[in-house]
């Protein structure tokens, strides 16, 4: 039996994305958490590159759909969770293993609904949080908190929360799968992605968090004006 090797390179990166994800449980039951968020970091930039590699290779396949999300739930659930629970969650008892453990469960719920809905969707947008977004975010969160020692403990599990609701919620998000860039904005995106870079670059843990939490509260804001927009839209 032949095996066209170019169908195993994009499972390759979902392996290794959830391979880093085990790593990254490891390291947060041992309380090495920077080594975990950076784990968590490599399981995102791997599982980036197998849906890249993947259509660039016209290899997308039913098994790479549900291999893909068996790796995200443990790299990007499971791991996330952990580190929440080993970090903060601990603390707070039965509380910090409830929130844990409803990050992952509403992980796999937003998880399989993308499955059922490939396709059907406006590929501009996701539907809810995307959970690797939702995952490096409370990572970020975490590394922040123990960075600065800044006692907001509770918060973040409050947080962690609110990150898990969004993953179920009808929130639209900017995919940035299609754009369609102009010579006018091409020079002045590069611009601002060389800016972007450097500050990455000089505080990555800071960068990370302002980022991405300006990407969750972008669409949480902008669905609930959407919302009392079509309220006021059949009140009027």
């Amino acid at each position: 039996m032949r095996i066209n090797l170019a169908y195993l390179l994009p499972n390759f990166f979902t392996a290794l994305s959830a391979f880093f994800g085990v790593m990254a449980i490891i390291a947060a039951s041992q309380a090495k958490f920077e080594k975990a968020f950076i784990y968590i970091v490599l399981s995102l930039i791997a599982d980036g590159l197998d849906g890249r590699v993947a259509r660039l290779t016209n290899t997308a396949s039913k098994f790479g759909v549900e291999f893909d999300s068996l790796a995200d739930i443990v790299a990007f659930g499971v791991a996330p969770a952990m580190m929440l629970f080993f970090a903060i969650g601990e603390n707070y008892g039965r509380f910090g293993a409830l929130v844990s453990g409803l990050f992952v469960v509403f992980g796999a719920i937003r998880l399989a609904r993308f499955n059922v809905t490939t396709g059907e969707l406006d590929p501009r947008y996701f539907i809810g949080l995307p959970i690797p977004t939702a995952a490096v975010v409370l990572g970020s969160w975490i590394m922040l908190d123990i960075k600065y020692g800044s006692n907001f403990d509770f918060l973040i599990l409050i947080g962690a929360l609110f990150l898990a609701f969004l993953m179920v919620s009808n929130f639209r998000y900017p995919s940035f799968k299609k754009i369609n860039l102009d010579k006018k904005v091409a020079l002045k995106v590069l611009i601002l992605i060389i800016i972007v870079a450097s500050f990455i670059y000089l505080y990555p843990v800071e960068a990370i968090a302002i980022i991405l939490t300006v990407y969750v509260f972008y669409g949480f804001i902008r669905g609930v004006i959407n919302y009392f927009k079509a309220i006021k839209r059949t009140n009027g």
